[in-house]
């Protein structure tokens, strides 16, 4: 599921970031909603199916059917794959291949500018395709809720809390070789073991207390309550307080390193 960035690494200013993605905006934006739609049909549908049938499976998926219970899910690691995927490749094209990022070094901006341009950029990639997917959810019944809306923003926030600390092991690493190792061993295990498709409660509690330090089950729990409309606010600001923080401190090495790299 994890998707590679679909943007070119040698647009590393914003201006060429832009300009690349113009061209490709419609590449991107297909690719964003034809797997999680492909999902949907198999999973929300296909399964939601066989899973529908068993009279005790609301009360485990405290939802009224299968399909309810995995939208929040698409839209959630849909931008978790595409924050993942921004922050590897274009981020080591930035400082290695183009140098696009030493570019930008030579003028007044610094690197705290650079990193959270980048986040910016990152967060607004998100926002497009969890909005793209949330627009196809929202013309059918069963997955059409007012909670996609705010659901697009956590999903964005996911994002960004996993681009971040991605981002600072990028700035540092030598070989790109590191980042199919992050998509196969981190993300895709987070997409299928992360509560995105089942409850954790399903799981071993080893891997349970895996899958709860990482911002993806935070981000789909709370987004489920928006969608399912069971919205806990002092566990929604508790979950979202922990994928903050993931931001924070993400940016924060994010920048030392950067710094380090184009400015000493």
């Amino acid at each position: 599921m994890a998707q590679h960035s679909t943007t070119p690494a040698r647009s590393a200013s914003p201006a060429g970031t832009l300009a690349t993605y113009r061209r490709l905006w419609k590449m991107n934006l297909l690719s964003s909603l034809v797997q999680p739609l492909l999902y949907l049909l198999g999973l929300g549908v296909g399964v939601g199916s066989l899973v529908d049938r068993n009279t005790g499976s609301g009360a485990v998926l405290g939802t009224s059917s299968y399909v309810a219970f995995v939208v929040p899910g698409l839209l959630v690691t849909t931008a978790m794959g595409l924050g993942a995927g921004e922050s590897m490749w274009p981020v080591m094209g930035g400082l290695k291949w183009q140098r696009g990022y030493h570019g930008i070094a030579a003028t007044p901006l610094d690197a705290r500018d650079i990193v959270l341009g980048h986040a910016t950029w990152i967060a607004i990639r998100c926002a497009i395709a969890a909005s793209a997917v949330a627009i196809v959810l929202a013309l059918f019944p069963d997955t059409r809720s007012w909670g996609l809306a705010p659901s697009v923003l956590v999903a964005m926030l996911v994002g960004v809390s996993f681009a971040m600390p991605i981002m600072a092991l990028s700035i540092g690493a030598e070989r790109d070789g590191m980042f199919p190792a992050i998509q196969r061993f981190v993300v895709i295990p987070l997409f299928l073991f992360g509560g995105a498709f089942y409850p954790l409660s399903q799981l071993p509690v080893g891997v349970q207390w895996v899958a709860k330090i990482a911002p993806l089950w935070h981000g789909v729990v709370v987004a489920r309550g928006f969608t399912t409309g069971q919205v806990d606010w002092p566990g929604v600001a508790g979950h979202l307080g922990y994928v903050a923080l993931w931001v924070v401190a993400g940016t924060a090495i994010a920048t030392r390193r950067m710094r380090g790299k184009l400015y000493t």
